[in-house]
């Protein structure tokens, strides 16, 4: 069973994606958190496999909420999927930095949002399909290419 914790400030979408969820016999929604300090100490509490995170929320954003979770000098991260309206570079490279395992936006499909839930928690990562190649686009530009290499003739 794949346990996760709902991340939204708004309770209308947490509804939703708990309809979504709870309707897959491997899935349970154990519990729901409006805000990031919420979901922090939800998280803890909870232990989920997958935290379903919102990227903007008062009080500390998905993202501060995530680094907290599954940051770098985290002992025992936790599983990540940022899920947001906001198709925006600087939210995916920001969650990638700060630890998410997934980066999803929420016009995704029902079908889409499981299948990413499944995919994250058994420990593969997810970037939504109109993100990647503009993640790999910075990438590229972000790293030199290495010298050429020599070609040898006989």
């Amino acid at each position: 069973m794949i346990r996760v914790l709902l991340v939204d400030d708004q309770a209308l979408v947490r509804a939703g994606f708990r309809m979504v969820l709870d309707a897959e016999p491997d899935i349970e929604v154990v519990g729901e958190a409006a805000d990031g300090l919420q979901a922090v100490e939800e998280t803890r509490r909870l232990r989920p496999d997958v935290v379903l995170m919102d990227v903007r929320m008062p009080r500390l954003d998905g993202l501060e909420a995530t680094r907290r979770l599954a940051g770098p000098d985290v002992a025992d991260p936790a599983c990540v999927l940022i899920l947001t309206t906001y198709d925006v570079d600087e939210y995916v490279f920001d969650a990638l930095r700060a630890g998410a395992c997934g980066f999803l936006l929420k016009h995704t499909s029902p079908e889409g949002l499981v299948e990413a839930v499944r995919t994250v928690a058994s420990g593969e990562g997810l970037i939504a399909p109109s993100v990647t190649r503009r993640l790999i686009a910075e990438f590229a530009r972000a790293r030199p290419l290495p010298p050429p290499r020599p070609t040898w003739t006989a």
